[in-house]
C-alpha cells in the first residue's frame, strides 16, 4: 500500500512538470473508485491552473484554487494505485481509470483494486474537507516530537505498533515504516503505548523521521504495484532490517527475526534488540 514516502515521492516526481500548467479536462473511465468520481469532472477542470502540489497524509493535493471556479483535487492511491505522466496519445490499459489532461502531457491514475480515490473540494480551505479534517499529525512536520508522542499516548493500553499506524493520531506510517522505526528505536512492538517513557519516545520520534526520510531518498518501497510517475520502482524494501525477514539474522545481533500478527497485519521484530 502506498504510504507517506511513496506519496511524497510521487509528489516530488510531478513537481517539475505540472505546477503553473492549465488543465484541458479529464477522461473518466469508471464511475467510482473507493468513492464516486465527481460528476462533470472534465468540464469542471477545463481551464484551471495547477498552482502547487501538496501532500496531506497519503493524499496528494492539486491546488487549483486561484482559478475562477477553482478548488482542489484530492488523490489517494489506495492499496494499489499509481500516477504516471504519459504522452497524450498513449493508449489506456485495463486499470487506467482517470486521465487528467494537460496540453502536452497526461497524468494517468491507475488503480487495479479500485481502493483509491479522486475527490474535489471547492474553495480555498482544503483542510476542511472531511477526508482531511480527521487526519492526525504529520511525522515530518514541525510539532512531531517525542514530547508530543508521549503526551498523546498517556493511558493508551494498545501496543505501540498498531497505534503508530492509526491515521487519526499520526499519518502515513504504514506497516513497513512502523516496524523499521521501532527496530531503529529498540522498542518492542508488543509494548503498551502508555507504558513507554518520554526518553524512549524521543528516540522513537527521531527514528520515525529518519526511516521515512530514508525511504523517500530510496524512492519509497515497491512491494507489489507502486511505481513512480516515470514508471520506476522504489527500493527501500531492499534495505529493511526486519520487515519481511522472518527467520533471517538480525543485522545487529544475528538473532532470528520473528513475526507475529497485530491488528490483522504481520509484525516483524528482533526479540533481542527490541525491548
Amino acid at each position: 500500500m502506498p504510504e507517506l514516502p511513496e506519496v511524497e515521492v510521487s509528489r516530488q516526481g510531478l513537481l517539475p512538470y505540472l505546477p503553473g500548467r492549465r488543465l484541458v479536462g479529464a477522461v473518466v473511465r469508471t464511475p467510482a473508485l473507493r468513492h464516486a468520481i465527481p460528476l462533470g469532472l472534465d468540464a469542471r477542470l477545463a481551464g484551471l491552473r495547477v498552482d502547487a502540489i501538496l501532500r496531506r497524509g497519503k493524499y496528494l493535493l492539486l491546488d487549483c484554487a486561484s482559478s475562477r471556479g477553482g478548488g482542489w483535487l484530492l488523490i489517494h492511491l489506495g492499496m494499489s494505485g499509481s500516477l504516471r505522466l504519459v504522452p497524450p496519445a498513449t493508449p489506456a490499459q485495463k486499470h487506467d481509470h482517470v486521465d487528467l489532461l494537460f496540453k502536452h502531457t497526461v497524468l494517468r491514475l491507475r488503480d487495479p483494486r479500485r481502493f483509491g480515490a479522486l475527490l474535489w473540494h471547492e474553495g480555498v480551505d482544503v483542510e476542511a474537507h472531511p477526508a482531511l479534517a480527521v487526519l492526525g499529525r504529520e511525522p515530518l512536520a514541525d510539532g512531531f516530537c517525542g514530547e508530543w508522542l508521549y503526551a498523546a499516548t498517556r493511558g493508551r493500553r494498545m501496543p505501540v505498533k498498531p497505534l503508530l499506524m492509526d491515521s487519526h493520531l499520526v499519518v502515513g506510517i504504514g506497516n513497513i515504516y512502523a516496524a523499521e522505526s521501532l527496530f531503529r528505536a529498540g522498542i518492542s512492538p508488543l509494548r503498551r503505548a502508555g507504558r513507554i517513557s518520554l526518553q524512549r519516545y524521543r528516540v522513537l520520534a527521531e527514528a520515525i523521521r529518519a526511516t521515512l526520510a530514508a525511504s523517500i531518498a530510496a524512492g519509497g518501497s515497491t512491494v507489489r504495484d507502486y511505481v513512480h510517475s516515470d514508471g520506476g520502482a522504489g527500493c527501500f524494501q531492499l534495505s529493511c532490517a526486519v520487515y519481511d525477514r522472518q527467520g533471517e539474522p538480525c543485522p545487529v545481533c544475528a538473532t532470528p527475526i520473528r513475526v507475529l500478527r497485530q491488528a490483522g497485519r504481520s509484525t516483524f521484530y528482533c526479540p533481542a534488540c527490541q525491548r
